[in-house]
């Protein structure tokens, strides 16, 4: 009996353990859940504090962010990308002024793109095409210009007003977009322009600039072209050999007729585009058309990619190059389309490791390296290469051309599947180039050497081939393969291919026969001394 009411208490006792725990874990668990309540009620009362902290303290941090920039922490350099981040990207983050956001945003740490958008119609701008605009986009830069990988949005359906702007570093964050999809016109008031000034658009001493979208930058450029100004360059060289077949036709034909309400325009006519002492630039999308001069230019510049890119200005508007390179190197252009009043695309010193492909030219001056040497200064040019371009209608094909008593070098250029049609000079070496009545002769030129032509085909109206170098430092190492070209009689006089110090190889039958090129090298050439080297 003992034994039985033992057993029986030891029983009794288990149960009323387990229902003890039992209540207890179910405590617990209420106790639980009432702890994370409560933290997600301070993390919400956290972050609410948080904003109002922010936006009391907005100028502060951006006088800290600023203070810190001229710090000792290193900088990635320009070509430097952060890796894709796990998952989706946020959604984009619309600044407007007066929000509670803080006034300078927390600054990008990397991986995707934090979609920080700043709208020029948010800081003022109209876009009725009247109204100008030029301070709006100078306070939106000055925003996107904190935010690492910032967007400057020029929205479309608007035509935006602007005068002459630089949207300029150093101090400004990496990787900015400058989302063109409406219209900037530039003004054609006088008084906008001062005395005058070299360019309308400057972008200069950025890192990872890019300007995309499907807008315009229209110059409006025809109040400028009527009168010739004492900064202009003065007609192209090539001209004397375009002899026309009688005097009706016209070497310059007339230009649009200015504005009467537009007033006298400064003698100083500016670019419409141009990037300077940039790293990584792409522009893309995009037209420009109608610039007062050059459309598009990159000085100082190291690693440029233009492509889907047009250029249209009227044939007769006097130098309104289409893409000017300078003192740039490791550049691609490619998908794109030049109509202008002078080169499509001008390469001039101290460029290196450019190649253009896919690219339609015309009308225009063709694709040209140069010129060079000019006032007796050094020029160096290398690793250039040009294929697959139509060009139609231009004065010239592919050419070079160098001023005497220059110095340096043009080495490492490839022309290559180049089609043209109605051309008047489709190949061109120009080393007694002059665009002024008459020049000094003088002894000493930039060297040109290594030069490589090969399958370029179609018709021309003038000359096939213009070789025309230096007495005393020939052109060598000049390549031809697989070139035809046919005449089509037109409105000039038309001539045989002409070689003067010009030495290379034939390494196929020419259509015409270029049997003025002289085979092997000069017996007797200057050597280039250290002082003329690159």
């Amino acid at each position: 009996m003992s034994g039985f009411s033992l057993r029986s208490l030891t029983f009794m006792l288990l149960i009323a353990f387990m229902v003890w725990s039992s209540s207890f874990e179910a405590c617990i668990a209420r106790r639980g859940r009432h702890w994370r309540h409560r933290s997600r009620a301070t993390s919400s009362s956290s972050s609410l504090y948080s904003k109002k902290k922010g936006k009391n303290h907005g100028s502060s941090s951006g006088s800290s962010h600023h203070n810190y920039r001229g710090g000792s922490k290193p900088k990635a350099p320009p070509h430097y990308k952060a890796a894709p981040p796990v998952g989706p990207p946020p959604p984009p983050t619309v600044v407007k002024p007066g929000d509670d956001t803080p006034a300078s945003p927390p600054k990008y740490k990397g991986g995707y793109n934090n979609g920080v958008h700043f709208n020029v119609r948010d800081f003022g701008a109209k876009g009725d095409g009247s109204t100008d605009d030029t301070k709006a986009f100078q306070a939106a830069w000055a925003a996107a210009c904190k935010v690492e990988a910032s967007t400057l949005a020029v929205p479309a359906q608007y035509q935006f007003l602007v005068g002459p702007i630089s949207f300029s570093g150093p101090y400004c964050e990496a990787n900015i977009v400058f989302q063109l999809d409406g219209t900037i016109i530039a003004p054609t008031d006088p008084k906008a322009w001062g005395k005058g000034l070299l360019q309308w658009l400057e972008f200069s001493k950025l890192r990872g600039i890019t300007i995309q979208g499907n807008g315009l930058i229209d110059g409006r450029g025809s109040v400028w072209w009527q009168e010739a100004s004492p900064y202009d360059d003065p007609a192209d060289d090539e001209l004397k050999l375009i002899i026309p077949l009688n005097s009706t036709v016209h070497e310059h034909p007339p230009v649009p007729i200015r504005s009467k309400l537009s007033g006298k325009m400064p003698s100083i006519k500016p670019t419409a585009l141009r990037f300077y002492g940039s790293f990584n630039v792409t522009v893309t999308g995009i037209t420009i058309q109608n610039s007062p001069q050059c459309h598009l230019k990159f000085d100082n510049c190291v690693g440029v990619l233009v492509h889907d890119l047009s250029v249209s200005s009227p044939g007769d508007s006097a130098n309104t190059d289409g893409i000017h390179l300078q003192n740039s190197k490791d550049v691609l252009i490619h998908t794109t389309s030049v109509a202008c009043g002078d080169d499509c695309v001008s390469i001039q010193t101290g460029c290196s490791n450019v190649y253009i492909h896919n690219v339609n030219c015309g009308p225009g001056h063709g694709i040209s390296i140069g010129s060079l040497g000019r006032y007796n200064t050094k020029a160096c040019v290398s690793n250039i290469t040009v294929r697959d371009v139509v060009m139609q209608n231009t004065m010239n094909g592919v050419r070079i051309k160098t001023w005497q008593g220059g110095s340096g070098s043009v080495q490492g250029v490839l022309f290559s599947n180049i089609q043209v049609s109605e051309v008047q000079l489709p190949i061109v070496i120009d080393q007694f180039y002059c665009d002024k009545g008459s020049c000094k002769n003088q002894s000493t030129a930039v060297a040109v050497s290594g030069i490589t032509y090969e399958r370029i085909r179609g018709t021309y109206t003038v000359k096939p081939v213009h070789f025309a170098c230096s007495d005393n430092l020939p052109c060598t190492d000049v390549t031809l393969n697989s070139i035809q070209l046919k005449p089509v009689q037109e409105r000039y006089h038309m001539y045989d291919p002409f070689c003067w110090q010009t030495f290379g190889e034939l390494m196929t039958p020419t259509v015409p026969p270029i049997g003025c090129l002289q085979i092997g090298k000069p017996s007797s050439n200057r050597l280039q001394s250290d002082h003329d080297s690159c």
